[in-house]
């Protein structure tokens, strides 16, 4: 396939608000050993995307300092290392940076297969949030079926992933979420309950709902104040996994809290991970959940759709919080 040696990318000219965003004609990158080369159709707009146009959130070494961490779209060149028999596949994929641009390149063990005429748009909503909501939930919280779970930020992508994966597998959801109609949406996505949290405790509202007995895990976006908060809405034996701290990154907690009730406090960050753990994940969802996606029994939520060169508007409607699902850019 006939590649250009230059394309449109999206740049954060400095560190500030989504007006920083600015497209650019870059040289288009070249796949190393085990990389592919995609042709990008679309590519989804998470969270860390505005922490690092914020200078909040530095891209790990060697990285692309463009944002964008998921891509769909088709492969068209590999490096020396990967089968060039995989050229012309139709992917999604996790990507080290770079996803807002036409091309981006990434290891080829970071892809997923798309299934037929699975859209493009829905494919670029799927790496990063499956695969953190997958890691947090299922591997450091080891939540099974009959189990309830707390989840904050319920209406975002990585909280309507995590209703969409916790249905799938039989587990009971608390979703909190910051209006009305937002409960609504998440209970009309599949949530088993929804609080909204500037009108009710969330703490009392899981007790009431669980009869206080707790949930097994949280999944918290928050940080700050609401640390001691999910600690009690904990079972005896609870996991608590931060993925992180959009409200603060300090918190105190009373230790013996978690002694007398065994409870485990842990978290992560996908993005610095090295690329054989990303690879290893990637092998394990495509053999427990993607073939839910195959079968059509797992989709992302979408909020909207932004042509490649509104990625400013894009940010600022995340920021805003406002979106309900996954933003994604579209390229072609």
């Amino acid at each position: 396939m006939a590649v250009p040696d230059r394309m449109r990318a999206i740049v954060i000219s400095a560190p500030g608000g989504p007006e920083v965003l600015v497209e650019q004609r870059l040289p288009v990158p070249a796949p190393g050993a085990g990389d592919v080369l995609i042709e990008v159709v679309a590519a989804g707009v998470n969270r860390p995307d505005v922490l690092q146009r914020q200078g909040r959130y530095a891209p790990p070494p060697g990285a692309s300092p463009l944002p964008g961490l998921e891509v769909a779209g088709r492969i068209v060149a590999v490096g020396p290392s990967v089968d060039p028999a995989v050229i012309g596949s139709r992917v999604c994929a996790l990507t080290p940076g770079g996803g807002y641009a036409d091309y981006a390149v990434t290891p080829h063990a970071q892809c997923l297969p798309m299934p037929p005429d699975f859209p493009f748009e829905q494919a670029a909503a799927m790496p990063e949030t499956l695969l953190t909501v997958w890691h947090n939930l299922f591997e450091r919280a080891y939540v099974v079926t009959g189990d309830t779970v707390l989840l904050h930020g319920g209406t975002s992508g990585i909280g309507t992933m995590a209703i969409s994966l916790c249905r799938l597998f039989g587990i009971s959801t608390i979703v909190t979420c910051g209006s009305d109609a937002k409960c609504q949406a998440a209970l009309d996505w599949g949530a088993s309950h929804a609080v909204n949290y500037r009108t009710e405790d969330f703490v009392a509202a899981v007790e009431r709902i669980t009869g206080g007995a707790g949930v097994a895990a949280v999944l918290d976006m928050v940080g700050g104040d609401y640390l001691p908060r999910n600690l009690a809405c904990l079972a005896e034996d609870g996991r608590h996994v931060s993925i992180a701290v959009l409200g603060g990154a300090k918190a105190e907690l009373v230790i013996p809290q978690i002694m007398t009730r065994r409870l485990t406090l842990t978290g992560s960050t996908l993005r610095p991970r090295s690329a054989a753990f990303k690879a290893l994940l990637v092998e394990e969802i495509i053999r427990t959940a993607w073939p839910s996606v195959a079968a059509g029994e797992l989709r992302p939520a979408m909020d909207r759709i932004f042509p490649l060169a509104e990625a400013a508007a894009a940010h600022a409607r995340m920021e805003a919080g406002e979106h309900v699902g996954k933003i994604v850019l579209q390229m072609r």
